[in-house]
């Protein structure tokens, strides 16, 4: 008998750190110790394991039984680390031949099966960088493992058959027992998701026209109007006019989604851009991200590269609204809790629907409202100015007429518009390329006005607003990216002035309302 040893990851947010799991086989009483800042569900892994190893016809030895979880310093959560603890002991009592050098990931059940576990996508990343390509997970964690590049990917369903192939004697094992057997892989589909159509939606010319700018150009959109004027149902239609995710970004999006996953056998890689529609009761924890112990993912994160849709956004908490100013400027969330510390990526764009008032009344078209000025004021002042003023389109959307209602079916596709889209995505990727920037609301303001800087008689108008204190200075950079946006969309090299103005009219369209 001597140390047995094995690895497993470790995942601190979306990071992923190898632990090495020591075992060793001491000449006391019975007793099973875990070292290594273990929280309480990997405390429980003693009776987890001694179950699964006596169902597996491999007990464990009688004597005192002591793991080591290094770095002592990182802390350790999850079930995941079950099955590397099982193999280090095996390991340590001669059970198996050596084990270092592979990961193992996985849950194990009281009778001895492998059941799969949350974040593998990110965990088998993190070993890959780390050097350790050769990985072990359960049967139904098989095809989410396996997405990552140079990973080499071995799936069981039992304890038995693993302890098997890493040299266990064969006539002690439970080997004709497989109590997942009929397990699949995590790609079993139930079919594509119905991507809703732009043509759904009636009239809205300025609204529609609004979203492709948004589309283009990865803008975030505040959409103002009374019920019913369609608000939610263009909202529902942005992500359909994104182009599809990169294979980094594709691996980014999937990774987040395999940590948040409530379903964890059956994670795939995610080609088309995320779409978040958390209520507006949702906490902080539920949308930035929290929870006890080390923090998980909220909607924001979920929603990176996608689209994330606040309706009736004056009644979510203003704290809540707030927390997100950081994440629009940053494109990530730091988490801090006394567990540790998360980082998440949330570059999404952000879409807000809010009727103008309380009753939703108050369009301007004679319709009775029965809001006072004030009840107005205070109803549309939870969207905090700083919040607004990262909100690079502001539209008010009224309502259908009879007339759009006639003319159903005549607006363009989704399939149409995204076409444009792509078009001014790959206009933005040539000219920003050399910044290392993709799309122009990643654009900083010294490159507005420094390589991008634009002639004077152009940006004339934008330069009175903001000497009258119209635009704040960041107001001043998010309307030259509208223009760019534009410009990109109208096949032009630069914006002209009436880009320019055309962008202003669309940032202050609800103040104007």
């Amino acid at each position: 008998m001597g140390v047995g040893r094995s690895y497993s990851v470790a995942l601190l947010g979306l990071n992923g750190y190898i632990v090495e799991v020591e075992a060793d086989i001491g000449q006391t009483l019975p007793n099973f110790v875990i070292l290594g800042l273990p929280d309480a569900s990997l405390n429980e892994a003693k009776e987890r394991i001694r179950s699964a190893a006596q169902n597996s016809g491999i007990p464990l030895s009688r004597r005192k039984i002591t793991a080591n979880l290094i770095p002592a310093s990182l802390p350790k959560r999850g079930s995941g680390f079950d099955l590397a603890i099982t193999m280090a002991v095996l390991r340590a009592a001669g059970d198996i031949r050596s084990t270092e050098g592979t990961v193992f990931i996985s849950e194990l059940g009281l009778d001895g099966r492998l059941r799969p576990v949350r974040g593998i996508l990110p965990a088998v990343m993190a070993a890959v960088q780390a050097g350790h390509q050769e990985i072990v997970v359960a049967h139904a964690n098989v095809a989410e493992a396996e997405l990552v590049p140079g990973a080499v990917v071995r799936g069981y369903k039992t304890l038995a058959r693993l302890a098997f192939d890493f040299g266990a004697n064969p006539q002690d094992l439970a080997l004709d027992y497989d109590p997942a057997d009929g397990d699949v892989a995590g790609d079993h589909d139930v079919g594509a998701a119905v991507v809703p159509d732009l043509c759904d939606v009636s009239g809205q010319g300025d609204a529609r026209r609004a979203l492709e700018v948004a589309a283009a150009g990865a803008h975030h959109v505040l959409l103002c109007g009374p019920p019913g004027a369609g608000k939610t149902m263009l909202a529902e239609r942005l992500p359909g006019l994104l182009p599809d995710l990169g294979d980094q970004e594709a691996m980014e999006v999937t990774a987040i989604h395999s940590l948040s996953a409530v379903h964890v056998d059956s994670v795939r890689l995610l080609r088309r851009p995320p779409f978040e529609n958390p209520h507006h009761s949702a906490t902080a924890a539920a949308i930035i991200g929290g929870g006890s112990g080390l923090p998980r993912p909220g909607a924001a994160s979920r929603a990176h590269r996608g689209v994330l849709f606040l309706d009736e956004a004056p009644e979510y908490e203003r704290r809540v609204l707030d927390a997100l100013r950081q994440p629009l400027e940053s494109g990530e969330l730091v988490i801090h809790r006394s567990a540790g510390t998360a980082a998440y990526p949330a570059r999404f764009q952000l879409v807000l629907a809010a009727n103008p008032c309380p009753c939703g009344k108050a369009t301007g078209k004679g319709v009775d409202c029965t809001c006072t000025p004030v009840m107005r004021r205070r109803y549309f002042g939870r969207m905090s100015g700083p919040l607004l003023d990262r909100v690079d389109i502001q539209l008010q959307v009224e309502r259908v007429s009879l007339a759009d209602f006639g003319q159903s079916g005549a607006e363009e596709d989704t399939a149409t518009v995204a076409g444009r889209v792509h078009a001014a995505r790959s206009r933005q990727r040539e000219r920003l390329g050399s910044f290392g920037m993709e799309t122009n609301s990643q654009v900083p303001g010294r490159v507005l006005r420094g390589e991008l800087r634009l002639p004077s008689a152009t940006t004339k108008i934008l330069d009175t607003s903001l000497e009258r204190g119209i635009l704040t200075a960041r107001g001043y950079d998010r309307v030259l990216r509208l223009a760019w946006t534009l410009a990109d969309l109208g096949h032009r090299d630069q914006p002209h002035s009436d880009d320019i103005g055309q962008a202003l009219g669309l940032r202050q369209a609800v103040a104007a309302a």
